[in-house]
């Protein structure tokens, strides 16, 4: 194990010894926009107390060129991720000056250059363990401290961070922050546009800002992310009676971001994908504004109470998951929220927790590689669907209760579950400590059946769900009739339950668990799925059968077919959303090679169909346009069709043929050998932009000839200076239209190469590389070898691989249903 891979044994034993912390840290970023300088000076100012003479403090970088000890310059022992401290006192002052890398992955202090305007902008991410890309520190969530911040910089540009700043000249000093992990210091750069606004609630007032870069301002919104972001401060400043403790509320959207968004207090960094600038459907709209509440809950789960480790580290995402889809219910325009949270993020949960590297909520993070591998659907998804149904366990008003409390008891402290549970049990009086067992510290996901007299589950927990009984009325649609709550723990509990035309268990989505229907239900759900009003009770039966396809108990043919009779006529454009892509998933990888044309064809011919017939101008045209896309990339039957909507020649009335839509047709033309190099760079000189370039990169590396594949498997193996978007354009063209007639010959090199790149990447750059390059085979043989002779392989690398084993045995699984 490198020394960058820090352990929790080591950092709880660097926290007994280390306390007292402040750091004061000055950037200079006043050459930013060299483009042949890679490297800024940093340099850093730690104080605290210390009960060794010796210690360590974090940092990855270029070069670290001094270290001064309590006024004593001492030798420099850096071996490019730690640099050994001697000599120390009970209270010390350490300086560091050293040289940090300009980032092209997204971690650290990112650079980007906008090809429209050639402007520069920067931008941080750390999480869990890259502040130390940037400045020296001890990089652990435990050592809160205050920072101090200084940068310098070219003075046409707007500096952000934490705090509030005043800038003199090129420098801007920015206001000590309140004690917080160093993974939430956040630093933004460059001639970024800026919206402003204002929250107030009695004495406190809020300043909003909303930044973009200048070239997106024209489709910038910033008015519909402000009114959520106030409904939101409002909803939690009810809840939490705890005010909003860090001053400012800033929220920058930035490119090549490769998260959804991140929480640091007072300057939250988004993914610049929420700036449409192409046509948006409303569910676009509601997953913005979910993630705007997610990590505005963030500001009091995990800033304000910060996990101990990251073992915990469900202590915020867990609940930030939770929040986000509460609030957004309760508090904006978005009502039918725990629809999508039921359909969406609980599919995602659904799949990772039957993966053989499942892990409990409550995990054991060894080290930070393990860390970073565990923001996945068990962390955010499970561990939200479970802390709902703990609030339906204690109540609304004791879970609130109990979080305020928590507030109080450790505000800019850290805690661990024993700390949580704590205020749980006091506020409701209940004892949690089997509950915790039962879902927290276990692993695996129940299926409820209903046999006619019973109902039975595997993997048996204790739930608490509700029934609905659903019947046709005389309008012809499927209504509840009867709803019945009830515990259930055991493999089978008998119950009493009158005739229904559907017997819909977990109704409401109480429970965190499968469902199968009984033999009379499933006739229902194949006749009259698209006549349930309730768009809850119809995520779920599409939920059920989506997984029951996964687990290869329905058809992945049968799936399709229902999908291509009732999605039509689905009105919630989320759940649309969801099952098209659900149908694009199954026809690449759920179908055997030689069963895949006709069903295929067939898919298509629906998509281009509900295309025109769908409202002009609607969100559901929108999605049968993207749907047509998917589909194309595999079928070129509609190429010709393509061609006459991308050059004029012929209309759909109110589709946008906007950049974006224009992509995703071209990316299908040239998969499907339809389109030239030379068309491709002429679409790119009418969108030169930063996500036409990356389109282009995906479109032309999807043209299926094999020098083509040649040059995107060396640029995306070989190369090391493409950025984090450019790396996935061309893994995303490498892939496109499914020819494994291109790709196959690549299966063993990808084998071959896996574990070197994962020592001389980034783990982020690696992980996609590992993940999207898996090769989709026949068998699990190749995967299975490399397994075997790589034991010695570093935990996190053979996780990703025994997962995507699983993924393609999964596949082969479905595949062998169809037969």
């Amino acid at each position: 194990m490198s020394t960058a891979n820090l352990t929790r044994t080591e950092t709880r034993r660097r926290s007994r010894h280390i306390g007292g912390v402040k750091y004061r840290v000055h950037l200079d970023l006043l050459r930013a926009e060299d483009a042949d300088l890679d490297t800024f000076e940093t340099v850093t100012t730690i104080e605290f107390d210390a009960t060794t003479a010796a210690t360590w403090v974090d940092f990855i970088g270029a070069a670290v060129d001094q270290v001064t000890v309590n006024g004593v310059d001492t030798a420099v022992d850096y071996d490019g991720s730690r640099i050994q401290l001697i000599g120390l006192t009970e209270h010390n002052i350490v300086r560091i000056r050293a040289r940090g890398r300009y980032s092209r992955s997204g971690e650290g202090l990112h650079r980007f250059v906008d090809p429209v305007d050639d402007n520069v902008y920067l931008y941080t991410q750390y999480e869990p363990a890259d502040a130390r890309r940037v400045f020296a520190n001890f990089e652990q969530p435990d050592l809160k401290a205050p920072f101090t911040l200084t940068v310098t910089a070219p003075p046409t540009w707007t500096v952000l961070s934490n705090r509030e700043g005043v800038t003199a000249d090129t420098v801007t000093t920015f206001a000590p922050t309140l004690p917080i992990s160093t993974y939430i210091t956040a630093v933004a750069a460059g001639p970024y546009h800026r919206v402003q606004s204002s929250w107030t609630r009695g004495e406190l007032t809020v300043p909003l800002g909303a930044y973009c870069r200048a070239s997106l301002a024209e489709y910038f919104d910033a008015e519909d992310i402000f009114d959520i972001t106030k409904r939101g401060l409002d909803f939690f400043h009810d809840k939490f009676d705890y005010s909003y403790p860090f001053g400012k509320y800033d929220q920058i959207f930035v490119p090549e971001y490769n998260l959804g968004a991140m929480e640091n207090p007072g300057l939250v960094t988004f993914t610049e994908s929420y700036v449409f600038r192409s046509a948006a459907t409303e569910a676009q709209y509601e997953a913005r504004a979910n993630t705007i509440l997610h990590e505005m809950a963030h500001m009091w789960f995990g800033d304000l109470v910060t996990m101990q480790w990251w073992d915990d580290l469900w202590l915020k995402e867990s609940f930030a998951d939770f929040m986000g889809a509460f609030a957004s219910a309760e508090a904006t325009r978005f009502t039918d929220a725990w629809v999508s949270f039921a359909n969406r993020r609980k599919a995602w949960a659904y799949l990772q927790d039957q993966l053989p590297t499942t892990h409990p909520i409550v995990a054991d993070i060894t080290d930070l590689e393990a860390a970073k591998l565990n923001f996945d659907g068990i962390t955010y998804a499970k561990g939200a669907s479970v802390l709902k149904q703990l609030g339906a366990f204690v109540g609304a008003d004791a879970f609130f209760a109990a979080s305020r409390n928590y507030f109080r008891a450790h505000a800019f402290g850290n805690t661990t579950l024993t700390d949580l549970l704590s205020e749980m049990s006091t506020a409701s009086g209940r004892d949690l400590d089997t509950w915790a067992a039962a879902w927290l510290q276990t692993t695996g996901v129940s299926t409820l059946s209903y046999t006619g007299d019973a109902i039975e589950q595997t993997d048996p927990r204790p739930h608490r769900i509700a029934v609905g009984l659903y019947d046709l009325d005389e309008a012809g649609n499927l209504t509840r009739t009867h709803r019945r709550e009830l515990d259930i723990a055991e493999e089978r509990t008998p119950v009493d339950l009158p005739e229904a035309a559907l017997v819909l268990l977990n109704d409401d989505d109480l429970t965190y668990a499968k469902i199968r229907f009984d033999e009379r239900s499933s006739t229902t759900v194949r006749n009259h799925l698209d006549r349930i009003v309730d768009p809850l009770a119809r995520g779920l039966v599409w939920s059920a059968l989506w997984n029951s396809t996964r687990d290869a108990e329905l058809s992945a043919l049968e799936y399709i077919d229902i999908a291509t009779r009732f999605a039509p006529n689905e009105p919630k454009i989320g759940l649309l959303s969801a099952v098209t892509a659900n149908v694009a998933y199954a026809l690449e990888h759920y179908l055997p090679e030689d069963r895949r044309r006709e069903p295929l064809r067939q898919w298509l011919e629906a998509s281009w169909t509900q295309l025109h017939a769908s409202e002009p101008g609607s969100d559901t045209q929108l999605v049968w346009a993207r749907a047509t896309a998917a589909a194309a990339q595999l079928d070129g039957s509609r190429a010709a069709d393509l061609r006459a909507l991308l050059d004029g020649t012929s209309t759909v009335p109110g589709l946008r043929l906007d950049p974006d839509q224009r992509w995703s047709f071209w990316l299908a033309l040239a998969a499907t050998g339809n389109a030239t190099s030379a068309e491709l760079d002429a679409e790119l000189a009418s969108d030169n932009t930063s996500s036409g370039r990356t389109s282009h990169t995906a479109a032309s590396t999807a043209i299926p000839d094999a020098e083509v594949k040649a040059r995107a498997w060396a640029a995306i193996t070989e190369r090391d200076d493409a950025s984090n978007d450019v790396l996935d354009a061309f893994i995303t063209g490498f892939g496109a239209g499914h020819r494994p007639d291109l790709t196959q010959g690549y299966h063993d090199r990808y084998f071959e190469a896996i574990a070197s790149l994962w020592t001389s990447r980034s783990i982020e750059i690696a992980r996609r590389i590992v993940v999207r390059l898996f090769p989709q085979q026949s068998s699990t043989v190749a995967a299975d070898s490399w397994l075997a002779e790589h034991e010695w392989a570093p935990a996190a690398l053979r996780r990703l691989v025994i997962e995507q084993r699983d993924h393609l045995a999964r596949s082969l699984r479905v595949q062998a249903r169809i037969g």
